[in-house]
């Protein structure tokens, strides 16, 4: 697990010096707002997929649901500038699961399929669109079609967000106090249902529910560190603030660190995260009185 100290130092760095920290072991990028954020994913995405076009090659992509800023962009840059997606697969990456692992109320604000229909796909001119056949949802009874369909050939981008633990997806360490993984163990997590977090559902449930968890899914089907990994370009972001704080700060100095699946981007080639500055920004960094007892250096 991460040592107090080395994250008390992490915390310490101001934002404005993160991009140019000479410890960063992943690359990173700073944006002043969401929507800013919202159009550099769209515009990399979309770019990507012009660039498959020319080359008249399939592109294959894993997406999530979030972060939210970058649909309205996306829609209007693909119907703005006539970009054709007949040859684009998406695979979603991650659905959440009431508490016997089924699917959720179709208006359910965690059922993602319903909000990526909305958001992602409904927008986009009818002679541009993904085709139906591809678009992958998981869901438990998909689950072993999509990891077929996945390793079939290589996947050209990972887009994501992460969580307050950096979970990738919904790749999080376990903690149940009987049953633990080792970072082999989560480097190698494929497809799966699993139980969410007690963290995760807490954190979830202030972000959405006013604090209300018990209406926070329990449960989750995900695409694992495996699949997302694979891809030949790995881009995360976030614009939620203060619940991402910590977990960024850990992915850019930490070493690889099973507790935060977010720092196992160090291994890949091309991975970048980004964030705005809220969301780089740390109260500790701010808070130079602060004093920890056995922790402040």
């Amino acid at each position: 697990m991460v040592n107090k100290k080395d994250l008390y130092k992490w915390c310490c760095v101001k934002a404005d010096d993160l991009m140019n920290h000479p410890d960063l072991k992943t690359p990173f990028r700073m944006v002043d707002s969401s929507e800013q954020m919202g159009e550099l994913m769209a515009r990399e995405f979309v770019d990507d997929i012009k660039l498959a076009n020319s080359e008249g090659r399939e592109y294959r992509a894993i997406v999530p649901c979030g972060p939210k800023s970058w649909y309205a962009p996306y829609t209007r840059m693909i119907n703005e500038e006539k970009v054709m997606l007949k040859n684009v697969t998406i695979f979603h990456m991650d659905e959440c699961l009431d508490w016997e692992g089924k699917e959720l109320a179709k208006n359910d604000p965690y059922n993602f399929k319903t909000f990526m229909e909305k958001y992602f796909y409904a927008g986009i001119d009818k002679d541009l669109e993904v085709p139906i056949q591809n678009r992958y949802f998981l869901n438990p009874g998909t689950m072993e079609e999509i990891r077929a369909k996945i390793w079939e050939a290589p996947i050209d981008i990972t887009l994501g967000g992460w969580g307050q633990d950096g979970h990738i997806a919904y790749n999080q360490t376990r903690r149940h106090p009987f049953s633990h993984i080792t970072i082999d163990e989560l480097r190698n997590a494929s497809i799966r249902i699993q139980d969410n977090n007690l963290d995760t559902v807490i954190a979830l449930g202030q972000r959405s529910f006013g604090a209300a968890y018990q209406f926070v899914p329990p449960m989750s089907v995900t695409l694992g560190v495996k699949e997302c990994l694979s891809a030949k370009k790995i881009r995360v972001f976030s614009d939620t603030g203060s619940w991402k704080q910590t977990a960024l700060r850990v992915a850019l100095f930490s070493d690889i660190d099973v507790e935060y699946p977010l720092t196992l981007l160090q291994e890949h080639e091309d991975a970048i995260i980004t964030a705005t500055y809220d969301t780089a920004a740390h109260p500790i960094s701010e808070s130079p009185d602060w004093e920890f007892k056995g922790i402040n250096i």
